[in-house]
């Protein structure tokens, strides 16, 4: 009983003291806090004496803070000796030295320390992991490249020297790491592909990453995934035919169903590059109809030569080619679930390209009547035939339609799209309390394009309606809408023009300036639209059209008019005169863009 007793106090003498200690270290961290560090260096010495090692590392930071570095030598050599193998401390003499000045000494332990290095893996870790916490990452890398080497290994450390290579920024290395890695673990190609995406900073990073790519192909060309990245390192630097070239050598070496070409098309399509993209689908068709991907390739050929000569200036002839497109295409493969994509872009070009809105509807209502259409597909197809019945003066037969796919998409996008178009519809046709009944709905909608949609809306309502209830100048500009929505700008012009002639104190001249510019923008005279958009934000700085002139004044300059300063002005007026605009971030961060700033890493 006697020697439990005993032993009782042992452990609590030993508890209490270990409690004074922590303390004690939690009031020289405190000191340390307020800048008092000579205090700090007083409890802290006195906790090294009374356990040596456990705060040996508090003790010596403190004096290298005081530049007390003689003392801090002494301490680290008096625990090497007593320690010899004990790298830990080898380091923090080597962090001496450094912080003394000495660069030279510092080095010849860094490296003693190396040379002495155990075939031990674990050992290794922990050596590089001691350089890395002393925030001297050159010694962390080559402490694993020296293990590499007494392992014999040279595949080891892999993970470890690609993330101290990025903390570096040492761009080459990197590289190198992630095309020895990268044949034997092909999963992680995304990956090497977006740390470069976010380090490179130019054409000299990319081209440095293509010369690799090119010695490793010449050494071993049966190594595909050199040759993936290399499509990648193209499409990075916009050269998009070296990037089709690419990929078709590499699915004729494979002889595959060009599932990835047909990929890198719809990714040429964001991009822009129609004539490549078209080269693409052309390739995957000429595979022949035995290919899975034949009538997708047919399809978005089509599309692609849609968007090329929609997106441009062009004559209606090149309207009507496309048009014979679009129904060579439905003879050859019939209306069906998988050419119900192809009937939808024929109805739109029909109605409102050509405005041949009796063949558009009839496309249309042969679409929603396909068996076994997908739901979202026949939601789709049914929004469109609303258009284009509302676009012939059948308004009731286009707002059963978009009550219907409300119906059966309620709280979802899609839902709030046709609950959208059912209140311009009202707006249309002049229903204005109606419709800002189901704007004021909307202005809370989950999809924050709808939502702005739905307020700008709605304003616009509620703004031209108060001097005047029944709204007549109001009435007028929504036909003009309306003539703007079926590409009619002939007509809506007209209709803008008589507006003031009706209705000379009329509140609607910067909604009419905001009309004039989205024609102008429809008909891609972009030079013309920007004095419109800049009188709107000079005239009228604080109404509704304000901040959307701003925005698409930078959006022109940076993508239509290549003007990228001016561009970058205009975006910083978002920033810093309408900081609660929908288009904050998307300026924000276009702004940064064109500053030359790099996303985070």
């Amino acid at each position: 009983m006697r020697a439990l007793f005993s032993f009782i106090i042992i452990v609590f003498i030993s508890g209490s003291a270990l409690f004074a200690q922590d303390n004690e270290q939690q009031l020289a961290m405190q000191y340390n806090a307020n800048g008092d560090t000579q205090k700090a260096l007083e409890i802290y010495q006195k906790l090294f004496k009374q356990s040596n090692e456990t705060y040996y590392s508090y003790y010596v930071n403190t004096l290298l803070k005081l530049k007390n570095f003689d003392e801090a030598e002494s301490v680290m050599k008096k625990l090497i000796r007593k320690h010899p193998e004990t790298n830990e401390y080898q380091i923090m003499l080597g962090t001496v030295y450094t912080q003394q000045g000495n660069q030279d000494k510092a080095d010849a332990v860094y490296n003693t320390v190396l040379k002495n290095l155990p075939a031990d893996q674990m050992a290794i870790a922990n050596l590089a992991s001691s350089f890395y916490q002393t925030n001297n990452i050159d010694y962390a890398i080559k402490a694993f490249l020296q293990g590499r080497k007494i392992l014999h290994a040279d595949d080891a450390f892999t993970y470890e020297l690609i993330n101290l290579y990025r903390l570096k920024r040492d761009k080459a290395a990197l590289t190198e790491e992630y095309l020895n890695f990268l044949p034997t673990n092909p999963t992680f190609v995304n990956q090497a592909e977006s740390i470069f995406a976010t380090l490179f900073e130019g054409d000299t990073d990319y081209n440095m990453l293509k010369a690799a790519l090119l010695k490793r192909i010449q050494k071993d060309p049966q190594q595909i995934i050199y040759a993936e990245i290399l499509t990648w390192q193209y499409m990075q630097q916009k050269e998009y035919d070296l990037a089709l070239n690419q990929a078709l050598a590499l699915s004729r070496r494979a002889n595959d169903d060009g599932t990835a070409i047909f990929d890198l098309c719809n990714t040429l399509n964001v991009n822009e590059a129609y004539d490549t993209a078209i080269r693409g689908y052309e390739y995957i068709i000429s595979k022949g109809k035995a290919q899975p991907l034949y009538i997708a390739a047919k399809i978005e050929l089509i599309n692609t030569k849609n968007l090329k000569i929609t997106s441009g200036k062009y004559q209606p002839a090149d309207l009507l080619g496309l048009e014979q497109d679009y129904l060579a295409l439905l003879t050859e493969f019939g209306r069906s679930n998988s050419t119900v994509f192809a009937m939808q872009k024929l109805a739109r070009l029909q109605a409102f390209k050509l405005h041949k809105f009796k063949d558009a509807q009839k496309q249309l209502e042969d679409a929603v009547n396909i068996q076994g259409i997908r739901p979202d597909a026949l939601a789709s197809c049914k929004l469109d035939l609303g258009d284009i019945y509302l676009l012939v003066n059948q308004p009731w037969e286009a707002t059963l339609l978009y009550s219907q796919v409300e119906k059966d998409f309620p709280n979802t996008a899609i839902g709030q799209d046709a609950k959208f178009r059912n209140a311009k519809l009202a707006y249309y046709t002049g229903d204005f309390t109606w419709a800002k009944g189901q704007l004021d709905v909307l202005k809370a909608a989950t999809s924050q394009l709808i939502a702005n949609d739905a307020l700008n809306l709605l304003l616009l309502i509620a703004d031209n309606t108060i001097a005047d209830s029944v709204g007549g100048a109001l009435k007028i500009y929504a036909r003009a809408d309306l003539h703007i929505f079926a590409e009619e700008p002939e007509k809506a012009l007209l209709t803008l023009d008589s507006i003031d002639k009706k209705f000379p104190n009329n509140s609607l001249s910067d909604d009419i300036l905001m009309a004039k510019s989205r024609i102008l923008i429809q008909q891609k005279n972009y030079a013309d639209a920007v004095p419109l958009l800049k009188k709107i934000f000079d005239d009228h700085p604080t109404e509704l059209w304000a901040d959307d002139a701003v925005f698409m004044l930078g959006d022109i300059y940076e993508n239509r008019l290549n003007d990228k300063a001016t561009a970058q002005t205009w975006y910083q007026k978002i920033i810093t005169d309408y900081p609660g605009s929908l288009w904050i971030n998307e300026s924000r961060k276009r702004f940064r863009l064109l500053r030359g700033d790099k996303a985070d890493s």
